[in-house]
């Protein structure tokens, strides 16, 4: 199977720039896997649409403010150099890979080489109030940083950070998108990009559910580089996802032991909390979950056999991306990818939103 057989036309302005107006009042298109049926409704009528006895499980990874602007050192010698005023260097952090280190992407790319040292301002000051020196090199723009050591990382990312939002929303990020860009049950920090099927839920919502007897616990999966690099294979196959830290908490792995036993549905919001439970189901075999933490860089497509997750809740993506393919695997038979992409084409003709700030789509 092809990359390019996950292709459909998406007009531009189809492309949502930013979150609507009230949290949760987003669009929903109900596909129905058993016969590849599908209907248009709204997120707000998710308590009715499943059933008592429902398991929904949430990721509660955290975005961090992790796009930073950064200015080159002209000596790689000192920490304190004077900043290259030849332009800002853009930093994206993916994933913490130890206390002071990062991987990254950074643009432009060219001339940012091994020893090179970055500085990063707050607005205004003249002194830099962090630095980081590139350790190595890798393709597209990727890099590791170390950090100059500091106790107050964090608080100074939040200082100086900005939010991670898609190439394709062509705005700078605001102070509201500190809230939007972040779901309401986010609890662990460490994304480079939203969950962004969690955006839609409300506290109100959430509220709703538990009243129904839908059961809600959480996975966290961070979301890392996996999501800003570009498929750049041709064939399915040749596909390699990067990977990414996840934790399955107690009390989830024991409230998907009792699902599976008793036959309820497990509903994954999000593709992030669909790969980790299908690697979890990897990891386990036929024995009981477990808790545990670890790295996944599962791939699903066409022809995998879901064993965990038998609903998902999921935004419209890109064409051509794994995302995409995931759907259509669980979408299921060797049909998944035509009806699912005839299910795009209903929402491109009725203008639902797309990607990270757009409408839904609820697979059952």
């Amino acid at each position: 199977m092809l990359v390019s057989d996950f292709h459909f036309d998406l007009p531009e302005e189809l492309i949502a720039q930013s979150p609507p107006a009230i949290r949760g009042s987003s669009r929903m298109l109900v596909f129905e896997r058993a016969t590849g049926r599908y209907h248009d409704n709204f997120f707000r009528n998710l308590p009715q649409i499943l059933q008592p006895g429902d398991l929904l499980i949430l990721n509660d990874s955290r975005v961090l403010p992790a796009r930073l602007y950064a200015t080159r050192a002209r000596s790689r010698q000192t920490q304190h150099s004077s900043p290259d005023p030849t332009g800002h260097i853009e930093v994206l952090l993916t994933q913490q890979l130890a206390e002071h280190e990062w991987s990254a992407l950074v643009r432009p790319s060219r001339k940012i080489q091994a020893g090179e040292r970055l500085l990063f301002h707050a607005p205004n000051e003249i002194e830099p109030i962090l630095a980081a020196e590139i350790l190595t090199v890798g393709e597209f723009g990727e890099r590791t940083l170390r950090f100059s050591a500091t106790a107050d990382f964090h608080p100074i990312l939040n200082k100086i950070g900005h939010m991670p939002l898609p190439p394709y929303i062509h705005r700078e990020d605001s102070d509201a998108d500190r809230d939007r860009y972040q779901t309401v049950f986010s609890q662990q920090p460490g994304s480079a990009a939203a969950p962004t099927a969690g955006l839609h839920f409300t506290p109100e919502i959430l509220a709703q559910l538990k009243q129904n007897k839908v059961q809600i616990e959480t996975i966290t999966l961070h979301v890392g580089l996996g999501t800003f690099q570009p498929v750049r294979a041709e064939k399915l196959e040749d596909i390699r996802l990067h990977a990414e830290h996840y934790t399955l908490a107690p009390a989830t792995a024991e409230a998907i032991n009792n699902a599976l036993r008793e036959g309820r549905r497990i509903v994954a919001a999000g593709t992030t909390t669909t790969r980790t439970l299908e690697h979890c189901a990897q990891v386990s075999g036929s024995k009981p979950l477990i808790a545990h933490s670890g790295k996944t860089s599962i791939f699903l497509s066409p022809g995998h056999q879901f064993k965990i997750v038998s609903g998902l809740l999921t935004n419209f993506h890109l064409p051509q991306s794994t995302l995409l393919m995931l759907v259509s695997a669980f979408a299921g038979g060797g049909a998944g990818r035509e009806s699912v992409l005839a299910a795009y084409g209903h929402a491109v003709r009725e203008k639902y939103r797309f990607f990270s700030y757009g409408d839904c789509m609820l697979l059952l």
